[in-house]
């Protein structure tokens, strides 16, 4: 069973739902805001092929990390060396890198629709899920090209 994190349209809060077939709205706990949802038997399955909010195939993957806590991790030990480097040389960034490495491996994958950014987790099929590519991205926010879940290959 998939779980889903969709990005409400009126306020941006996140809406949290399991995938149930007979599901067929979700709604906003902030500004009770009703997203249409359509689940079928896949998602159940925990297959990922559609999107069940906008019905688009066009998917990436990432780690799943707050992007705002890496940063910050980065800046606080960037810092740190920056005033400790004359005692430790530098050992400081090399223990976050540790710290990162330890992080990524532990870390599931998630996947994330380009046109609707619905986080998916628990996705069975990840591993057919490509990577996240910049000029796809640009393509469907912009111009709302629909690639029908094929990754751009040059």
């Amino acid at each position: 069973m998939i779980e889903l994190q969709i990005t409400c349209p009126e306020c941006g809060s996140g809406i949290n739902v399991y995938s149930n077939k007979d599901a067929n709205a979700a709604q906003c706990n902030i500004c009770h805001h009703i997203v249409d949802i359509s689940f079928n038997e896949e998602h159940e399955a925990g297959v990922l092929k559609q999107c069940p909010v906008c019905q688009r195939q066009d998917f990436y993957k990432q780690k799943d990390f707050n992007r705002k806590v890496g940063v910050f991790l980065f800046v606080l030990a960037s810092i740190i060396t920056i005033v400790t480097f004359e005692y430790t040389y530098g050992s400081v960034f090399f223990l976050f890198y540790l710290l990162d490495s330890f992080l990524f491996r532990r870390l599931n994958f998630i996947a994330i629709c380009y046109k609707c950014k619905t986080i998916f987790r628990k996705v069975e099929n990840i591993d057919s899920i490509h990577d996240y590519n910049h000029e796809m991205n640009e393509r469907i926010v912009y111009s709302d090209h629909d690639f029908k879940g094929k990754n751009l290959e040059h």
